[in-house]
This record gives C-alpha cells, sequence and structure tokens, in this order.
C-alpha cells in the first residue's frame, strides 16, 4: 500500500500520517520525492483498510502495490534514488548524471600491496577504492582475507588517499566492524540472499552496495533489496556481476540487459562488476565500455599491479595502467549519454 500526500503536505502532516500507520500496526516508511512525499506501507499480510488514512490531512490517495516488492519499486518513488557517498576528497554519487566508478584489488593481501594501488587509483581520479577484508570462497583452504588487520588498512589508505572505501561484509559479525570502517558496505553474491544479514544492513546508515545472486533472477534481486529497505536503510546501490550459465569462454556470463529492466522498475542505482562477471583480465575493459554504454551508474573494478601472484582473481584484476585506460575510455562514452564521470 502506498500513501500519496500532497505536493504542499507539510512535515507534521507526514508525521502524523506515520503514526497513524504505525497505531494500525504497520510499518511506514517516507520517500521524499521530487514533487511529493509517498509513505509505503509494510507489515501487512493483506489489504489494508485505507479510510482512516485518506481522510487525513495532507493526503491525496492511497494506492494498492501489486509488485511483491514495495519500496524497492516505481511505484513508491518514480524518480531515480541518488545515493550519495561522503569521502575525504568529496561526495561520490551513484544514481545522478554522473558515473560513480569504484576500483582496487580483490583482496587487501599486504599494507604495501593495498597502498601501492591505492596510489594509482587516487593518481586515475578516482574516489572509491575497493578491497576485500573477510573473503567468502568456494576452497575452505584459499586465503580468506586479513579480517580486521585488513579493515585497519583500509581505514589507514582512506586517510593517506583520501579515498571513500567499499569493502564487503560477510555476517553479521563482520558488518558490526565493517560499518566502523567503511564508507560503503557490500553485500556479495553469496550473500544475496543472507536474510539476516541483509535485515542487519538495513540498520546501518551507510550505503550498501548489493551483488545480484549468480543464479538470481530480477525479482528475487529486487526483493533482496527489498529486505534491506524494509529495515529502514534506503541508500541501496544494486550491482550487476554475471550469472551462471552453460559458457566455458567466461566465469560468469554477464547480464547486461538486466541495466535497463531494473531501471524500468527500480528508482535504485545500478552498477556493474565486470571483473567478476567475466573472469578475464581482456574482457574487463570492453564490458565496462559496454556497461556505460547501456546504461550502468557505476563500474567495480578489480585492479592489481601484481596480478600473477595476486591470493585471489589474480586473472580478473586488471593491471593501473589497463585502469588509466579504462578510465579515459568510459569518461568518453559517458561524454556522449551526457554524464560524466565522479
Amino acid at each position: 500500500m502506498l500513501v500519496v500526500m500532497q505536493s504542499n503536505a507539510t512535515e507534521e502532516q507526514v508525521r502524523a500520517v506515520c503514526q497513524r500507520i504505525e497505531a494500525l500496526g504497520f510499518r511506514p516508511h517516507p520517500i521524499p520525492g521530487a514533487g511529493r512525499t509517498a509513505i509505503g506501507i509494510t507489515g501487512n499480510s493483506g489489504a489494508v483498510d485505507t479510510s482512516s488514512l485518506e481522510s487525513m490531512p495532507g493526503v491525496v490517495e492511497c494506492i494498492p502495490v501489486s509488485k511483491p516488492y514495495k519500496l524497492v519499486g516505481r511505484d513508491i518513488k518514480e524518480e531515480n534514488t541518488i545515493v550519495r557517498v561522503p569521502t575525504p576528497s568529496g561526495e561520490v554519487t551513484f544514481g545522478g548524471k554522473a558515473v560513480a566508478v569504484v576500483a582496487g584489488p580483490c583482496a587487501i593481501e599486504t599494507r604495501e600491496q593495498a597502498f601501492t594501488i591505492a596510489e594509482r587509483i587516487r593518481a586515475s581520479g578516482t574516489r572509491l577504492f575497493r578491497g576485500g577484508a573477510y573473503k567468502p570462497r568456494t576452497s575452505p583452504y584459499t586465503f580468506q582475507g586479513l579480517g580486521e588487520e585488513g579493515l585497519r588498512i583500509l581505514a589507514d589508505i582512506r586517510e593517506k588517499f583520501g579515498l571513500g572505501i567499499v569493502t564487503e561484509a560477510i555476517d553479521n559479525d563482520s558488518l558490526d566492524l565493517v560499518e566502523r570502517y567503511a564508507d560503503v558496505i557490500q553485500i556479495g553474491a553469496r550473500n544475496m540472499q543472507n536474510f539476516s544479514l541483509l535485515k542487519r544492513a538495513g540498520h546501518t546508515r551507510k550505503a550498501v552496495l548489493l551483488k545480484r545472486g549468480m543464479s538470481a533472477t530480477l525479482d528475487e534481486f529486487l526483493m533482496a533489496a527489498e529486505y534491506v529497505m524494509s529495515e529502514g536503510n534506503y541508500q541501496v546501490i544494486l550491482c550487476e556481476r554475471g550469472v551462471r550459465t552453460f559458457a566455458d569462454h567466461t566465469r560468469n556470463t554477464l547480464d547486461l540487459s538486466v541495466i535497463p529492466a531494473v531501471q524500468r522498475l527500480s528508482h535504485l542505482p545500478i552498477v556493474v562488476d565486470p571483473s567478476h562477471g567475466t573472469g578475464r583480465r581482456n574482457k574487463v575493459l570492453p564490458l565496462s565500455r559496454a556497461a556505460v554504454a547501456a546504461g550502468a551508474d557505476g563500474l567495480l573494478v578489480e585492479v592489481h599491479h601484481d596480478p600473477a601472484h595476486a591470493l585471489s582473481d589474480g586473472p580478473q584484476s586488471i593491471l593501473p595502467e589497463e585502469f588509466d585506460q579504462l578510465v579515459r575510455e568510459v569518461r568518453a562514452i559517458a561524454a556522449v549519454l551526457g554524464r560524466t564521470l565522479n
């Protein structure tokens, strides 16, 4: 159910409607729009008696929402959500006219490794650094990340280079730590349907970058975002990172068709991870260009100065000089579409 407020509705009127919704035993989600505020209602298992709401001051109408996702869809918010991420070197936005670029190694291996890559990332003009302190791996015998030591290295990178930090939480305990260090909390593909983790991410005030599960449908992807938003965190960035298919020439099949599909159904920004989406270094640049051309709101790219000796995902990590080329090329493509890089 969606309660649409008048364009001139006051904050007091919006608050009164929210209080009435709570009194009915449901949860209100006021989401301001460009012209008016809409209030989503969750927690109802069936139809809501709207008579007591429709007569309240400031209310235009109550609209039933037929889709299973209430807060993610454009029914509640027609204009695009812009997720704003503060960094020491300035704000980075997802979902507006600018295309955001996030880059760094798959995993934080050593302080020297992370600082070497961060220096090159910053020199390119990029302001968000990605790197895993916790690494969920298929084999229990491969490198699992440095844990809190890795987070401390990321914090030092933030201070020295002015880069915002994007890093993954793999469970509720690690999220408690990641929340203290990161500017954007990543939920990986393996955890897209870890519902307790999604709910916990909904209680943080940090932006959440949610990766699509490797076998997830679009509806399942959007419902995972709904879990985060239903707990009160509306700063969600969707990420396409490839799905499992029969193709054997690439690690995954990067589904760029999901970009316009998401943008038709949802107001949330969507970025693309061409590194995990292909698993092949020589495919990262062309698919980064294609992703921006298709309308992606950002890129999440793995960069390593010595990928042959990387402890995690070396074959899909591009070299710093290749990343410089990527930035130049996607900036040119973004300009054709009336967009910029931030």
